[in-house]
């Protein structure tokens, strides 16, 4: 079900189109942050998350407000470029209001991207139609002292060419059950490719990138892809594993399971078909045009 065409998209200059302002409506925040700080996003008994965090600030400003839903759970040490986070409030706060509000109250390595206004309910997993990944890998031994705790170093010398070929095995509608944590009981592990790339820099130059674009994703699954990638760059596993493994289901026909540290999630592509959202959520209502004052 499309947009109604004579809906137009508010900001904080325009009337309320809702007269009814116990009504409530869904917020949908786009979110940045460092994950080296917490256990994650999701919500823990014993943990210090991204959502404790979200959850607090977002109460400040609207104590009616829902616990959040995000489109991805990404964990402990992992870090976030674009994730998308969606809450219900009665609360008629503008958009703008939002993003400044909770730019305030957040700490700062938590960052408010952009702001829109979505349906009552609204869960972004439900409309994440791509997600990219990206990971970075320090080659060398001499330390970074500003990708500590954001990138992976590796100290073998890496076959970058045998990477990049073994990455184009991941591409297309493959079976991964191999390529998943112990943790992940789902019986459903098809998953869809659609890019795998490995890249040198741009800077440092001693900097690797290697990027993966899919449908959705297993538990560890990024991770131990990278784990394999790095593995048939260094001979330590042979040319050709993600293919047996496709093969197999075998998690042992793949690599390790790199670190948590360099692994950001890059990109985040929610449908556009406005089923459950008005407006459309890839209408970003508010962005911060002009840099804060600390």
């Amino acid at each position: 079900m499309g947009v109604p065409s004579n809906h137009e998209p508010q900001t904080d200059h325009e009337p309320q189109s809702d007269p009814d302002p116990m009504k409530r409506r869904g917020i949908l925040l786009r979110v940045a942050y460092d994950g080296a700080a917490y256990s994650g996003i999701a919500i823990q008994i014993n943990g210090h998350t991204i959502a404790h965090e979200l959850q607090r600030s977002i109460a400040a400003m609207a104590p009616d407000a829902s616990n959040i839903r995000s489109a991805s759970r990404t964990d402990a040490g992992v870090h976030a470029e674009d994730q998308a986070v969606a809450f219900d409030t009665s609360s008629q706060i503008g958009a703008r209001g939002w993003l400044l509000g909770l730019t305030g109250h957040l700490p700062r390595d938590i960052a408010i991207t952009s702001v829109a206004f979505v349906a009552e309910g609204y869960d972004p997993s439900k409309h994440a139609i791509e997600k990219t990944y990206r990971y970075l890998i320090l080659q060398g031994t001499v330390r970074d002292p500003f990708l500590r705790q954001r990138s992976w170093r590796v100290f073998e010398r890496l076959n970058h060419r045998l990477m990049a070929a073994e990455a184009d095995l991941l591409l297309g509608e493959h079976d991964f059950r191999a390529f998943r944590g112990a943790a992940d009981g789902r019986d459903n592990t098809v998953r869809n490719i659609l890019r795998a790339s490995v890249t040198q820099g741009p800077t440092p130059s001693r900097v690797l990138t290697i990027e993966v674009s899919g449908n959705r994703f297993l538990y560890n699954m990024v991770r131990i892809i990278v784990g394999t990638l790095i593995d048939v760059g260094r001979g330590k596993k042979a040319v050709g594993a993600v293919s047996r493994a496709i093969q197999s289901g075998e998690r042992n026909d793949l690599g390790m399971t790199a670190p948590a540290d360099g692994l950001y999630l890059h990109r985040l592509v929610l449908d556009d078909n406005g089923e459950g959202a008005w407006p459309r959520p890839e209408k970003e209502l508010a962005k911060p045009v002009t840099p804060l004052a600390e």
